[in-house]
């Protein structure tokens, strides 16, 4: 793909994040937290991301905040980037993102929960040499109804679930300082 092209492919994907971005405030309204994050990638990888944005306004998909009665929140060890993380994941065919999320925290967790609109909506903001763009990533806040973990993650990138204390979360927990105060906005 040409420069032009990989121009034209970062532009769409604006486009479609635009419109997830609000799809998601006018179903759920704006969240207590908003968060950007930048990445500088190679061509490939942006060309991969722009793709993903472009299919759904995501790409990295949508996850869920779960806390259960104790205010523990629940992670997942993903083994494919060494952190514990929220569960969630991409967003498959025609599902919505709150869809997704509830698939992704059966699959990585085996854990039922009541949705209560987004924790946080972030905004993740892709770039390659002059080309960029940007998608939305959905975090959605639940109060788990099972809290016993059983992961059967059908990509094999999961192998742990565990609740954690919010001021206690692992020193190796992807946005660790985010998920604190995304944890305090939810009491």
């Amino acid at each position: 793909m040409a420069v032009d092209g990989l121009w034209f492919l970062a532009d769409e994907a604006t486009q479609l994040a635009e419109q997830a971005y609000h799809q998601l405030t006018d179903a759920y309204g704006m969240p207590p937290l908003e968060r950007t994050y930048q990445k500088r990638v190679s061509r490939d990888r942006f060309r991969t991301l722009a793709e993903r944005i472009r299919h759904n306004g995501t790409p990295y998909g949508a996850h869920t905040l779960v806390r259960r009665d104790r205010g523990q929140l629940l992670l997942v060890r993903h083994d494919g980037v060494d952190l514990w993380v929220l569960p969630g994941g991409g967003v498959d065919g025609s599902e919505s993102f709150r869809e997704a999320a509830e698939r992704e925290l059966d699959e990585e967790a085996g854990i039922q929960a009541t949705y209560r609109g987004l924790a946080m909506l972030n905004r993740i903001e892709v770039t390659c040499g002059s080309c960029s763009t940007w998608g939305v990533l959905p975090i959605f806040r639940a109060v788990a109804d099972t809290t016993t973990p059983a992961v059967s993650d059908p990509d094999d990138e999961i192998s742990a679930a565990r609740w954690f204390d919010p001021e206690g979360l692992p020193e190796d927990t992807r946005d660790r300082e985010d998920l604190i105060d995304a944890a305090r906005a939810m009491v």
